[in-house]
């Protein structure tokens, strides 16, 4: 009997997971179900069960996924997602990775629109004060819509009625469906690279939810925002609002409402250059009038009339003004000779060789004081000093050794010799006397008694 074969657990998952790795099916497959014990983790990823009435399966979708949803998934939100189904090796159980998830139903495609809604108007995307004028008369204006739809016919022949002076430039592209989006970014992104446009109308004509869904799409709304070129939202009919429309410098109802609001209407531009025109040729009329009743003014002029008097007036005037100037002329010379008279005068009792043969004179007289006083100061500090020297002669030990008093040293002549504890027998000591000094040794020490006293 051949021996059978045992497997470990963990080779089976490994089995069985290879199993359905390779399983065309189970690796790109699409489901249909309600959301249930919705976990958003803090490492991004997020892990739920999708259920329907029959049965239920364990899902996850990575933070490398499901960042680029267009809305939140939540508890109970019906959606459909793309993925693959293998098994978790470790507990054994089959799990479904989804790639891709999108609302299911209505209802959950206005649960996206709100959600992306709120958030891009919480990034300031719709703020009024990013929105840009439009170009009151533009060259050129494009138009980013489906080529064969109503909306393009309606852009064109409402431009081409108000105002035929611009240009109109077609950026077709795709207004519905998954490749929509794309699509229409492109053309944004087109349209300003080219540079050739100076106002753009995004839009397409009405339709249901699901049919404008691609002007709610987020990728769309940066995109416009994003755009150089002041951007008019024309999408559906005037009931229906998309992201877009908030995104957009101005929104329109219609997309031949956006064509109004693109050009100036051309009868209007006409009925405003007949009110100019009659407003300049009233100010050149009022302006001519008014020259002429100024002219007829001036001829009257006295001035103009007779010259000459005027003239006479401002000679006399002239006589007048050139006397007092030199009246005050003559009184500013007279009263700068006075002045220099005076200062003469002071100025001679400032002599300077007066102030310096009297400081002379002062210099002698402190001199000769000083001196007077030099010698006196000298006279008793002589005084002083032959009182101190006779002084200083009577406390000299010397006088005091020629009384028959005598110093002792011990041998180096360093130190006095006060008390017999000073020496020992033996020692040589040193006796100065007034005419001279000894070198003796000691042979004995005698003590006083101190009880003789």
């Amino acid at each position: 009997m051949a021996e059978q074969r045992i497997y470990s657990i963990k080779d089976i998952n490994r089995y069985i997971r290879m199993k359905m790795d390779s399983d065309n099916l189970l690796s790109n497959v699409w489901i249909r179900g309600e959301i249930s014990n919705f976990t958003h983790h803090s490492s991004g990823h997020m892990y739920f069960t999708l259920k329907d009435e029959g049965s239920r399966i364990k899902s996850i979708m990575f933070a490398t996924h499901n960042r680029r949803l267009p809305f939140i998934p939540k508890e109970g939100a019906r959606v459909i997602a793309q993925g693959n189904i293998t098994v978790f090796e470790r507990d054994g159980q089959y799990q479904f990775y989804a790639t891709q998830m999108q609302p299911d139903g209505i209802g959950s495609l206005y649960l996206a629109y709100e959600q992306l809604k709120k958030k891009l108007e919480q990034e300031g995307l719709f703020a009024a004060q990013r929105k840009r004028p439009l170009p009151r008369y533009p060259k050129t204006i494009g138009v980013i819509t489906s080529p064969t739809g109503a909306a393009v016919r309606d852009i064109i022949t409402t431009i081409t009625r108000r105002y035929p002076l611009a240009e109109v430039i077609l950026y077709p592209v795709v207004v519905q469906g998954k490749t929509a989006a794309p699509s229409i970014v492109r053309a944004l992104r087109a349209v300003n690279q080219m540079a050739e446009a100076d106002v753009v109308i995004v839009g397409r004509g009405g339709g249901s939810l699901e049919e404008l869904w691609a002007f709610n799409e987020e990728i769309v709304a940066r995109a416009i925002t994003d755009s150089e070129i002041p951007v008019i939202s024309a999408v559906g009919h005037e009931t229906d609002f998309t992201i877009a429309d908030f995104a957009a410098d101005v929104r329109a109802a219609t997309p031949t409402a956006a064509a109004e609001l693109a050009v100036p209407h051309q009868l209007e531009l006409k009925d405003q250059v007949d009110v100019m025109k009659r407003r300049l040729k009233q100010s050149l009329m009022m302006r001519a009038r008014h020259g002429r009743e100024r002219l007829n003014q001036l001829s009257r002029s006295s001035v103009l009339v007779n010259p000459s008097r005027s003239l006479i007036q401002h000679t006399e005037r002239l006589d007048q003004l050139t006397m007092r100037l030199s009246r005050s002329t003559d009184s500013k010379l007279r009263f700068a000779r006075e002045k220099q008279e005076r200062m003469k005068i002071s100025l001679s009792r400032f002599n300077p060789s007066d102030q310096v043969a009297a400081a002379q004179k002062q210099v002698i007289q402190n001199r000769r004081q000083l001196e007077a006083a030099m010698r006196i100061q000298i006279k008793e500090t002589r005084q002083k000093l032959g009182s101190n020297l006779r002084h200083l002669d009577a406390l000299s030990p010397l006088k005091v050794m020629s009384r028959g008093y005598s110093l002792v040293y011990n041998e180096d002549e360093k130190q006095l010799v006060k008390s017999t504890n000073d020496v020992m027998p033996g020692d040589v000591i040193k006796i100065k006397l007034s005419d001279g000094g000894l070198s003796c040794e000691v042979r004995e020490i005698k003590e006083d008694d101190k009880n003789d006293k």
